[in-house]
C-alpha cells in the first residue's frame, strides 16, 4: 500500500495557489493507494478549501486534517468551525475527516490531528515570559501598544534581545477558540490517545499531525523573530504521546515549512516541508 502525503498548500495565498495546483497535478500523476493532506490547505472563509480539495483526482481514500489556517475566520468562532463546519464541508467532498476517526485496514491504521502548541518549544535563550506567548506578541512589539502595558510587570527582567523582537503570531488575530491554547491541545491529545488505545492491536500505525511533535523537527535558528515563532510550532506533549505507542512507525507533520527527517526513539519523524514558495509531497509504502 502506498501512502501519499502533502501539507501546507495554502491555496488562498497569492503565492501559493499556482504552486499548489502544480504539486496536486504531480500527485494525481504519481498515484497511490491512500492520500493524506496534513493541514493548511486553505483558510476557512470562502470556498478556497473546497476549490483546492476538488483538484485531487484520486480513486482511493482521501484523508484530511486541519491546520491552524483552517481555523482562521472573521465570521464565526473557530471552535465551532473546527468541530462542526470543517468536518461537514470536507465530508461533503468525499474526504475522510481524520480528526474524528482513524483510517483502518486489517492490521494497519492512519491517525491524525491538528495537534496544537503549548509553548514548550519556546526558546529559553530569549527569556520571554509566558504571558507574551499567550498574547501572541513579542515584547518589542508589545511596547508599541498602550493597551498591552499589562504584559510588562514590575520585577520583569526581560532581556534586551527580547525587546528587540518585533513579531506577532497571527493566530491571535484570526483564531478564537474560547479556551486556552493549552486546553485546546489537551482536548486533541485526549482524543488522539483514545484512538490510539483502541488501535493497540494494529501492527503498524502512521501518525499525521499538522503541528510538530518533536523539537528535533524545528527549523534551525536564523533570526530572533523566527525563534520567537517556534513557540507556536508544536508541543513536546504531542511527541510524548506518539512515543508511548510503539506500533507507530512514522510521524508526519507540516506547519513549519521546513523539510527535515529524524529518528526519535525508533520512530521515523518527517516534516513534509511545503512552504509558500515551494510545494512537495512524500510517499511511504507499507505492507
Amino acid at each position: 500500500m502506498r501512502i501519499v502525503l502533502t501539507a501546507d498548500l495554502h491555496y488562498n495565498h497569492a503565492r501559493g495557489k499556482a504552486l499548489a495546483e502544480e504539486v496536486i497535478a504531480r500527485i494525481n500523476a504519481a498515484g497511490g493507494d491512500v492520500l493524506v493532506v496534513a493541514g493548511d490547505t486553505a483558510a476557512a472563509d470562502g470556498d478556497a478549501l473546497e476549490q483546492c480539495l476538488s483538484l485531487f483526482k484520486w480513486n482511493g481514500p482521501k484523508l484530511v486534517i486541519a491546520g491552524n489556517h483552517e481555523l482562521w475566520t472573521r465570521d464565526i468562532d473557530s471552535y465551532t468551525l473546527f468541530k462542526e463546519q470543517l468536518p461537514a464541508r470536507v465530508r461533503a467532498l468525499g474526504w475522510h475527516w481524520l480528526e474524528d476517526a482513524p483510517f483502518e485496514t486489517n492490521d494497519f491504521a492512519i491517525v491524525g490531528t491538528v495537534g496544537w502548541y503549548d509553548y514548550s518549544f519556546a526558546q529559553a535563550s530569549l527569556g520571554i515570559p509566558r504571558r507574551f506567548y499567550e498574547a501572541k506578541i513579542s515584547p518589542g512589539a508589545a511596547e508599541r501598544f498602550e493597551t498591552l502595558d499589562h504584559l510588562f510587570q514590575s520585577g520583569d527582567d526581560i532581556l534586551p534581545i527580547a525587546r528587540e523582537i518585533f513579531a506577532r503570531w497571527n493566530d491571535g488575530k484570526f483564531i478564537k477558540l474560547g479556551r486556552s491554547d493549552d486546553a485546546f491541545l489537551q482536548e486533541r491529545l485526549d482524543s488522539l490517545s483514545n484512538q490510539l488505545n483502541a488501535l493497540s492491536r494494529k501492527r503498524q500505525i502512521i501518525a499525521v499531525t499538522h503541528h510538530l511533535p518533536f523539537r528535533d523537527l524545528l527549523p534551525p535558528s536564523h533570526s530572533a523573530q523566527w525563534d520567537f515563532a517556534k513557540a507556536y510550532l508544536g508541543s513536546e506533549r504531542l511527541g510524548q504521546l506518539l512515543l508511548a505507542h510503539p506500533n507507530i512507525t512514522h510521524a508526519y507533520c507540516g506547519h513549519s515549512h521546513f523539510p527535515t527527517a529524524t529518528n526519535v526513539g525508533g520512530l521515523q519523524a518527517i516534516n513534509i516541508g511545503s512552504g509558500y514558495r515551494w510545494k512537495t509531497f512524500h510517499q511511504v509504502d507499507v505492507d
